[in-house]
């Protein structure tokens, strides 16, 4: 998964705002930067969520399709990926679903990155944040970034879906 500052405006794109968070909240007056964060992801978290949250009642396909209005046949894909890298576990016949394959408390936002986009990495105009350098006055601004980076791996890896859950309801500030 690519966690990076990027224009808006390509398809599939949308505002993440911690000041709205509404979905498609509109940018900051001058701001047109945002931190991407592809369909694939946010509906496997979501995904998984709804799985978590029915802990320990097995879940459908069609049922996790229908409460969070994803699309069926994208998220049996996403589903998939989640199973083969051992965060789910798949049931199959009449009485099947899907449930966690380990406690809500033991998965991360960042484990399911890693399963639906692979290596977590910022970047910056493109490349990762690790290549980044600057000469003269701005040569202080690559330990920006590469804090920028350890901060979000720090933050997704540190939340669980036990925490989302914990918190559903509440205020994003509070």
């Amino acid at each position: 998964m690519q966690i990076g500052i990027m224009e808006l405006g390509g398809r599939g794109e949308r505002w993440v705002s911690d000041l709205d968070p509404s979905p498609g909240a509109t940018p900051p007056i001058g701001g047109t930067s945002a931190v991407h964060i592809s369909a694939r992801t946010d509906y496997a978290i979501r995904a998984m969520l709804v799985i978590a949250e029915s802990h320990p009642r097995l879940v459908t396909t069609s049922e996790i399709a229908t409460v969070d209005q994803i699309p069926a046949s994208f998220l049996s894909e996403i589903l998939m990926d989640l199973r083969r890298t051992g965060l789910l576990l798949s049931f199959r016949g009449t009485e099947g679903g899907h449930a966690l394959a380990r406690a809500a408390e033991a998965i991360s936002v960042g484990d399911i990155l890693r399963a639906t986009e692979g290596v977590l990495i910022t970047t910056v105009r493109g490349r990762p944040t690790a290549l980044a350098s600057y000469r003269g006055v701005a040569g202080g601004l690559r330990d920006v970034w590469l804090s920028l980076d350890r901060a979000i791996t720090e933050i997704v890896d540190r939340t669980t879906l036990a925490d989302l859950l914990g918190s559903a309801g509440r205020s994003p500030t509070g």
